[in-house]
């Protein structure tokens, strides 16, 4: 079985063969830099990543498909269900029916849904979400790290958390070749991050969101764009990683 870190090495080995033109150094990408992904929208290189849409600035994590949500209504208890997001993003709940989830905030569902049990049903509704388990809180790590996986996270996790998940740098790692991608509308946002300086205080050590990947390419290579493209479509086969503990 061929894993992630050979993978992403042969592909990053394959950079360094490449002519200048198409072959540039990690650092020297510039937020010009994009490419056409093949799923529609693009991959574009940015110096920083903003957090991600919908997150009121990032204190909010949006929610997903597959989260399970324990829907409380205050003093009903009939009410009250464990539900599951479904793959159209949808819930369904009892007298109101399918309501719109994915990608809206807890506190922004608590507001539908007593707007929704108000307008007909009851009088001054107080709903409260508990998120149980959010598929949408896990990050992939991948490339030339020790334990390539899936990792949920909490919602206030770093870069460094993130690298520290997957067991450190292997031998090959390099700490200045660490790429973060991160979903922005219909496109994805690619910053790269140098490990070193931030454990160093030289640099500040960014937030990771969950969704994000983290792929750490190996010392001495040149990155394309292409192969930030190609490295991206890796590490989204999740089938072949798995969901690991913290």
């Amino acid at each position: 079985m061929i894993t992630a870190g050979l993978v992403l090495g042969s592909l990053a080995m394959s950079a360094c063969t490449s002519t200048p033109a198409t072959s540039v150094d990690a650092l020297q990408l510039t937020s010009s830099s994009s490419v056409a992904l093949s799923g529609g929208g693009a991959l574009q290189v940015v110096r920083d990543l903003p957090a991600p849409q919908n997150t009121q600035n990032g204190s909010e994590q949006p929610l997903s498909p597959n989260d399970v949500l324990e829907v409380d209504v205050f003093q009903v208890d009939n009410l009250n269900r464990t539900v599951q997001v479904d793959a159209s993003g949808q819930i369904s709940l009892p007298l109101i029916g399918a309501v719109p989830a994915a990608g809206k905030t807890v506190r922004q569902l608590e507001k539908e849904i007593e707007t929704g049990y108000g307008e007909r049903y009851l009088q001054s509704p107080d709903v409260t979400i508990f998120v149980k388990d959010s598929a949408g809180q896990r990050i992939t790590v991948d490339g030339e790290v020790n334990k390539a996986g899936i990792y949920p996270v909490a919602s206030n996790a770093s870069l460094i958390d993130a690298i520290a998940l997957a067991g450190g740098f292997n031998n090959i790692g390099d700490a200045g070749k660490v790429f973060v991608y991160r979903s922005n509308g219909q496109n994805t946002l690619v910053a790269n991050y140098n490990v070193e300086n931030i454990r160093s205080g030289k640099s500040r050590n960014p937030r990771i969101y969950g969704g994000d990947k983290v792929i750490v390419f190996p010392s001495k290579s040149k990155i394309a764009l292409n192969n930030l493209k190609d490295a991206l479509g890796v590490a989204s086969t999740a089938v072949r990683i798995g969901v690991l503990a913290p």
